[in-house]
């Protein structure tokens, strides 16, 4: 399939082909073949982490009354998920850069599985933080070896569609995920929620082992001990392609929990929205920017993805505009925030999901690295930016305006760092920009 382009000059400064590109590194075997069944596992993969997050948020009281537990303190299970989510992208993709992907991702599915029953037994407020610690690792884990996955066996606009694939369908995750837990609330206990967690753990384990194959044959992984490891985390983070992408990439994660932390305030409290009218706009939201995202995949091989993310930095910037506008002098009418949010959400589906394919491809060397900080500088971003957004709490939404327009330029920075001429580019590199 022909590889189009960015139309930006490309990184050693020649003129950027308009046909199709050979790749100036190995094509290494099995790439460009991805399996719909594999594709489909990495998705439920990296949809499991949402939902074990959300779907145990609507029963945040009942969990605090059931373990004797301040506010704070069930906050706190929350805030313990993310940081293990961001400590098991950060070790697991490197880990399977040396070892492979396929045991290390059974390893860690078994993990999450545990994990999350010892969640549903937990008879406390501090046994359930350490189970939830041991669950985000392991779901971070084995999503970032899931992702990897995709790496090893596709490319180019193929990579691009799958990985805006991948985030198309995990991003309705947040919208089931607090539904299917009012859901069980209404029907059974809370402790339930987990016990579906460990049930969906164990049916990837089962696909894992029936359907995935070793993506990363012998001759291309990374042997070596933590030198080697930080030298690969060294080279990853020296490619300038890779660092603006990764930018980009993980303040549109910002972004996107400055929403989620402050929506249900602005809408319920501010707005008078009940909670059943707050869910629909919640699910069309996220169904905005699911249908970005299966747009984007849909014309990977017709528009390149860079195209993709100016055009969703340009649509943040004025959704971000209008919420501001609205925040400072208008104390947040309906109308402007029904229509911010959703232009903001929707224009997140364009941006994520190319930004993250863009930097994956920069440094194909090394994909379980990179995916690895992808992941980690992702969830860091989530649970550093969500309090800050809710700092305005049910009275005003300009500390959630002003982090959007903030994190909206500095990645529009950052894009045009990655897109910038250099006189010596790595092959990597060059491709990444030429070749999307």
């Amino acid at each position: 399939m022909p590889l189009l382009h960015d139309h930006t000059s490309s990184s050693n400064g020649a003129t950027a082909p308009t046909a199709a590109t050979s790749l100036p590194f190995p094509e290494p075997s099995g790439r460009s073949a991805l399996p719909a069944s594999v594709l489909g596992s990495v998705v439920l993969i990296t949809a499991i982490a949402p939902l074990a997050t959300d779907m145990y948020v609507p029963a945040f009281p009942l969990v605090g009354r059931d373990l004797d537990a301040s506010a704070t303190q069930v906050q706190l299970t929350l805030t313990t998920f993310f940081v293990g989510m961001a400590l098991g992208q950060l070790v697991g993709g490197p880990f399977s850069d040396r070892v492979g992907r396929r045991r290390p991702l059974l390893a860690g599915l078994a993990a999450l599985l545990a994990t999350s029953v010892a969640c549903a037994f937990s008879p406390s407020v501090a046994a359930m933080m350490a189970a939830r610690l041991v669950q985000g690792f392991a779901g971070g884990w084995a999503m970032v070896i899931a992702r990897s996955v995709v790496i090893d066996l596709t490319d180019g606009v193929r990579m691009v569609r799958a990985m805006n694939v991948v985030a198309a369908v995990a991003g309705v995750a947040p919208i089931v995920g607090p539904l299917l837990g009012a859901l069980v609330l209404s029907v059974t206990h809370w402790r339930v929620s987990f016990w579906l967690v460990a049930a969906l753990a164990a049916l990837m384990v089962l696909a894992v082992a029936l359907v995935m194959p070793e993506s990363l044959p012998v001759e291309r992984r990374h042997g070596g001990g933590l030198g080697r490891l930080l030298g690969a985390t060294g080279e990853v983070l020296s490619s300038r392609v890779f660092g603006g992408h990764l930018v980009v990439f993980a303040f549109s994660m910002g972004i996107t929990f400055a929403y989620v932390a402050t929506s249900a305030y602005v809408l319920q409290s501010m707005n008078g929205l009940t909670p059943v009218q707050y869910a629909v706009d919640f699910a069309a939201n996220a169904g905005g920017m699911t249908l970005a995202a299966l747009v984007a995949a849909r014309y990977a091989d017709r528009v390149p993805a860079r195209v993709f993310i100016k055009i969703g930095l340009v649509a943040t910037g004025a959704a971000g505009i209008i919420l501001a506008a609205a925040a400072v002098w208008f104390s947040m009418p309906l109308v402007a925030a029904l229509v911010g949010f959703f232009v903001l959400m929707t224009a997140q589906g364009l941006v994520g999901p190319n930004a993250g394919a863009l930097a994956s491809a920069a440094v194909p060397d090394h994909p379980g690295t990179g995916s690895a900080l992808l992941g980690f500088l992702q969830w860091v971003m989530a649970g550093t930016i969500a309090p800050l957004a809710g700092l305005g709490g049910e009275h005003t939404a300009v500390p959630m305006a002003a982090i959007v327009l903030v994190l909206t330029a500095a990645s529009a920075v950052a894009y045009r760092i990655a897109g910038r001429r250099q006189a010596h580019p790595s092959p990597a590199a060059d491709t990444a920009v030429r070749t999307h």
